[in-house]
C-alpha cells in the first residue's frame, strides 16, 4: 500500500562508469519492431475494427484503470487525492475479465503513481497479459530499481511512459530528468531483452519551454518517442486541489514563448522525430491556450473509458470526479449517447485531452489508423503524422 513508504535512495546498481546515449540506443533489429507491430496490430488495430463492425455494442479500445490515487511527489498542477486506499486486487482483476468480455485488449494504469505497490502492479500485468493485454504503464521514475524493471519487464509489459518535465529540480516540477536519468538508462538498454516500448512523457507549462526542447532531444539521441500535453486546469473542482493558484498555467504573457516551443516540436515531427502527438493535436495546443478551441468530437465513453479505484466508470480521468453514474464493472456500462454528447459540447473545448484527440485523428481513415499501430514499431512508418 501507498503508506508503507518505499526508499528514494537510488539503487547503487546504476551507480557506475557514464556512458553516452549510444550506449543505449537500441539497434533497428528486425525482430523487436516486427513484435511490437505485431502487437499493436492485434491489441488496437482489430478491437478497433471490430468496434466499427459491432458499433451497436459497448467496444472500448483503450481503457484506464486507476490503481492509486496516492503519490510520492507533488506536482503542482496535479489534482488527485493522495488520502484513499489503491484498488483491490480484487476490483482490478474482476476489471481485467470485464474489459476482455467487451472486446477490449490495451489496459493503461493510471494514478497517483501505479509504482508505490510494486508486487501488486508486477501481479495484475502479469493478469493481463495472460489475457491477451496490450499494457501501458506510466510512472515518474523514482522508484523504478534494476529488479522491479526486470520484472516488469518478465510480466509482458508493453509500453512504460515516463513522466518527465524538466532536466534539473524546478519548482513546482519534482520530475525531472537528472533525477532519474540512471534508471531511465536502464529502461532503455533492456528495451530488446523484454521487447516493451519506452517513451518519455512531456507536460508543456508556463516555465518550462526550454527544458520541452532539451527532454526531445534527449529522447531523439536515445532512440525512443515523446508524448506532449499541453498544462491545463482540471474541469471539475476538487476540494484536495492544493495548487489552483499555482499549477503552472499558460497566461497571456507566456503564449509567444510557448508559440515557440510548440512550432519547434512542429518541425522536429516533420523532420522524424518519433512523436505519439499527431501534428493536428501539436497544432490545436496553440488554439487552447488561448481559449478558442473549438467543440471537437471527443471519443471518451466510446472508444475510451476509465475504470476508478472501486470498479466504477467515468467517460475520461477530467471526469474522474464526475458524480454522474455510468456504470461500473458488475452491472456495465451506462455511457448515454444523449448524455455524453451534451456534455462533451461544454467540456471539450475547454480540454485537449491527449489520448482521445489521437483516437479521434488516427481512426479518421484506415490509412491513420495503420500508421497509430505502425509508430508502436517504426518511426513514422507513411509518412508524418
Amino acid at each position: 500500500m501507498a503508506g508503507s513508504q518505499e526508499s528514494l535512495t537510488p539503487d547503487p546498481r546504476f551507480i557506475g562508469k557514464k556512458k553516452g546515449p549510444g550506449a543505449y540506443r537500441k539497434p533497428h533489429k528486425r525482430m523487436y519492431h516486427f513484435h511490437n507491430f505485431a502487437r499493436a496490430y492485434r491489441s488496437w488495430l482489430v478491437p478497433y475494427v471490430k468496434s466499427r463492425i459491432f458499433s451497436r455494442e459497448f467496444r472500448p479500445v483503450l481503457s484506464f484503470l486507476y490503481t492509486d490515487l496516492n503519490c510520492n511527489i507533488d506536482c503542482h498542477y496535479c489534482y488527485t487525492n493522495n488520502k484513499v486506499p489503491g484498488m483491490t486486487r480484487q476490483v482490478a482483476e474482476d476489471s481485467v475479465d470485464w474489459l476482455r468480455s467487451t472486446g477490449c485488449r490495451v489496459l493503461a494504469y493510471m494514478g497517483g503513481e501505479p509504482l508505490l505497490r510494486k508486487r501488486f502492479i508486477v501481479d495484475l500485468t502479469h493478469y493481463a497479459v495472460q489475457r491477451g493485454f496490450f499494457v501501458y504503464l506510466p510512472t515518474n521514475g523514482i522508484l523504478l530499481d534494476q529488479d522491479f524493471i526486470d520484472e516488469i519487464g518478465e510480466a509482458g509489459v508493453s509500453t512504460i511512459n515516463l513522466a518527465v518535465d524538466a532536466i534539473d529540480r524546478r519548482d513546482g516540477l519534482p520530475k525531472y530528468f537528472e533525477r532519474i536519468k540512471p534508471q531511465f538508462e536502464y529502461l532503455v538498454q533492456q528495451e530488446h531483452q523484454y521487447g516493451y516500448i519506452t517513451f518519455l512523457n512531456i507536460n508543456i507549462t508556463e516555465s518550462n519551454a526550454e527544458d520541452v526542447r532539451r527532454l526531445t532531444e534527449i529522447a531523439h539521441e536515445y532512440g525512443i518517442a515523446t508524448d506532449y500535453h499541453i498544462n491545463e486546469p482540471p474541469l471539475i473542482r476538487y476540494d484536495t486541489f492544493k495548487h489552483e493558484e499555482d499549477g503552472g498555467w499558460i497566461m497571456e504573457e507566456q503564449y509567444q514563448v510557448v508559440d515557440g516551443v510548440i512550432d519547434w516540436l512542429i518541425q522536429k515531427n516533420l523532420e522524424g522525430y518519433t512523436m505519439v502527438n499527431s501534428l493536428e493535436h501539436l497544432k490545436n495546443m496553440k488554439k487552447f491556450i488561448r481559449h478558442q478551441l473549438p467543440s471537437w468530437p471527443c471519443q471518451a465513453g466510446q472508444m475510451t473509458m476509465i475504470i476508478r479505484l472501486d470498479g466504477s466508470f467515468a467517460p475520461c480521468f477530467e471526469l474522474y470526479g464526475d458524480e454522474e453514474d455510468w456504470g461500473n464493472i458488475y452491472d456495465g456500462p451506462k455511457f448515454d449517447s444523449i448524455r455524453l454528447t451534451e456534455r462533451k459540447l461544454t467540456c471539450s473545448p475547454h480540454c485537449l485531452s491527449t489520448c482521445n484527440f489521437q483516437g479521434y485523428h488516427y481512426t479518421r481513415s484506415s490509412l491513420y489508423s495503420l500508421q497509430w499501430v505502425a509508430k508502436h514499431a517504426y518511426a513514422h512508418f507513411m509518412g508524418v503524422s
